[in-house]
């Protein structure tokens, strides 16, 4: 495991299937336990941001479906319902803290523009310097696109390319990333520790994710390419337990950590030089 004494910035990623019981509604207990972790981690004076899915999923519990919608109407009604309850739970725990929140609401255009780009990046910056947790997720109800191609693992490495983050951790329903399928061969072994995305690490992703879901190992290896092409490091661990996040910034291993080179973190250190994560001219441009 590396030394993570220097880490100052996390991206946390949470999916449907932590957040949610098989039903779609919300498993409080486990956000109130996500909630408390990080609230406890931002006192030490981390700054997070929180990229969360499941406002689709919560949304189809909440209008009594059994599982996610096919088509994309009642996909956008159930997004547009349950980011309401979504951020209503986050918002009330995390003031529990004396923490406050805000949602960041994206879409594939936003990202795509120079300008709206640029905005964004200052947004993150500015709610960061004023102790807020951005709560990030895709515009899901509006943005077919998204919904259609895209998962919140891809996302939580463009956010973590847009804040510069210092790590990225994507909470999942697994440990992290084994040799063989763990639901299907009990002999399967946790790979601890990857540098470098070679296809015979991307052999061992396997398919979709949680029924409620659209993320899957393929997802989340396309954002650990995505993490250590940018200069930092991804870790995959279980959402069941987010304690664990102590484990990892205290420097010790759980999950999978994926590293990027030396090549690609001297990359970063440049490009982080001539670009302050804190600019004095925080104005947005028109």
């Amino acid at each position: 495991m590396k030394d993570c004494s220097e880490i100052k910035r996390v991206v946390i990623k949470v999916g449907t299937s932590t957040l949610a019981y098989s039903t779609g509604l919300l498993n409080l207990r486990r956000i109130h336990q996500l909630v408390e972790v990080i609230s406890d981690l931002k006192n030490t004076g981390l700054e997070i941001v929180l990229v969360s899915s499941g406002a689709i999923g919560v949304g189809a519990g909440e209008l009594g479906f059994s599982g996610r919608p096919h088509d994309m109407p009642t996909i956008q009604a159930c997004a547009s319902v349950g980011q309401c309850e979504l951020m209503q739970v986050y918002s009330n725990s995390f003031l529990e803290y004396n923490h406050r929140v805000s949602q960041v609401l994206m879409t594939r255009y936003t990202v795509d523009r120079e300008i709206s780009r640029r905005n964004l990046e200052n947004t993150f910056n500015r709610l960061l310097q004023l102790k807020v947790i951005p709560i990030v997720n895709e515009n899901d109800a509006i943005s077919t696109e998204e919904i259609e191609f895209g998962d919140n693992d891809t996302l939580s490495a463009i956010v973590g390319k847009l804040c510069e983050t210092d790590l990225l951790v994507i909470l999942s329903d697994i440990d992290g990333l084994f040799d063989a399928d763990p639901h299907k061969n009990p002999e399967a072994k946790l790979i601890p520790y990857v540098e470098g995305i070679t296809p015979e690490i991307q052999g061992l992703a396997g398919g979709q994710g949680s029924h409620l879901g659209t993320g899957g190992m393929v997802t989340k290896i396309h954002a650990a390419e995505m993490a250590l092409d940018a200069g930092f490091p991804m870790l995959i661990m279980n959402g069941s337990h987010p304690e664990q996040l102590y484990t990892i910034l205290d420097g010790q291993p759980a999950g999978t950590w994926f590293q990027p080179s030396v090549q690609q973190c001297e990359q970063r250190r440049q490009r982080l030089k001539n670009k302050s994560r804190y600019p004095n001219d925080g104005n947005m441009i028109l």
